[in-house]
This record gives C-alpha cells, structure tokens and sequence, in this order.
C-alpha cells in the first residue's frame, strides 16, 4: 500500500508548522481545496481563520474560495469585504455600528459598504510571506504572489506578480505551456495518478513536461 499524505488530516508535517487548511476552517463562506496549505512556524497555524482572515462576517455575502495545492506562507493576510467603509458620502466614518442616536440616525452598516465580491485564488497559487489579499481579488491558477506584496484585482494564471499594488513582473511559461496545463489540470487527477507523475511535474525540463502533458491530453481524449 502506498505511503500517500492524508488530505483530512490537520498537520502537513511532522513538526506542526504546516495545516492544511480546510481541516481547521470553521466559516461557512470559507471554502479550501484538497493539501491547500499554510505554514507559520511563529503562531500556531492552525488558528489562520482567527488570525489571517480580517473582518470576515459572512452575513455580508462574500466568500473566500482557494483552490487545491496552494502554498500560503506565513503572515498572508486575506482581507474580506466589510473591511471596507462606505465611500459615496462625504465622510467614511461609520456612525451606525457605534451605537446610540448614530445607530438610529444612520443606515444599517453592512448594508452601505461597496462589495467587491468572492476573492477567488485558483490551485497550485503560491502566495509568499505577508502578502496581503485584498476583498474581490481574483488569482489564477498557477500565479506567484512574492513576499510583502499587496494584491487587488486580478492576476492571471501562471504569472509572477510583486509589490504594492501587486504588478506582473514575468509569465512563469510561454503561452502553450500554459495552455497546456490549463487544459491538463493535474490538481484534478486522483491522488495515486499524481504521485505517479511527479517526476515530471518537479522537473526543469520544460520541453519534457510538454511533451508529456501532450501525451497525456491525447490519451484523455482516446
């Protein structure tokens, strides 16, 4: 029998500074792949919902949804939408939820903020040290967030994005190459099918892995 990583389980590893999160999610508008991991050898990693989703009330309406086989290292802080303050007014300040005369005074506060909607991160993203993650932003699969950055908007599959506001600083392949894992989705395989082409997915030999992938699009399709 194969010696495989259990998804259900908590810890990653053996030294406890790695959960895979959705085993120590409890929000309802929370929703986190498959060995989907983060790591804090600082904090107990297993308190990220308390500690790295801010201002998460999911009455609110949106949701934070993260793909499988993402690396999110310590510090990444995912900010959700009612954050935000009411902005078509002339003041932002947010009376409503101080209570007394303002409550009664103003509109409800959850109501007048902007909403950005989902924040969405695709699989295999890896999201460096302190990055930050603004309300509504979308990450596409395979995307590399460097450390300290701050991302809001959308970044597209397998691009090197860095700093504040987050900007493309490189494509990770060329575009068939992209295409092609885009197409090939191998998050998506059983877990026994990955372990077997992992010697093709943690190469460096690019042409190789085309031509794999190539290969096994075909043998889809047959």
């Amino acid at each position: 029998m194969l010696n495989l990583p259990n998804p259900n389980d908590i810890y990653a590893n053996e030294w406890h500074t790695t959960v895979f999160l959705k085993n120590v999610i409890k929000a309802p508008n929370i929703h986190i792949g498959d060995f989907t991991y983060y790591d804090d050898s600082i904090n107990d990693p297993k308190d990220f919902e308390q500690n790295q989703v801010l201002f998460n009330y999911p009455s609110f309406g949106d949701r934070l949804i993260i793909g499988k086989f993402c690396q999110i290292a310590q510090g990444t802080t995912f900010i959700m939408g009612s954050a935000n303050h009411r902005l078509n007014s002339v003041t932002t300040y947010p009376f409503n939820v101080m209570g007394g005369e303002w409550t009664n005074a103003t509109a409800p506060h959850l109501s007048e903020l902007p909403h950005k909607g989902d924040t969405i991160i695709g699989n295999d993203v890896w999201i460096g040290k302190n990055a930050v993650i603004m309300p509504g932003s979308k990450i596409g699969d395979g995307a590399i967030v460097a450390a300290y950055s701050v991302v809001s908007g959308k970044i597209d599959s397998y691009t090197v994005v860095g700093g504040n506001p987050a900007q493309k600083i490189k494509n990770r392949f060329d575009e068939e190459l992209k295409n092609l894992l885009l197409q090939y989705k191998w998050w998506n395989l059983p877990i026994r099918r990955i372990t077997e082409i992992l010697p093709q997915l943690c190469s460096a030999n690019l042409d190789e892995v085309r031509k794999f992938i190539k290969r096994e699009l075909l043998n889809q399709t047959a």
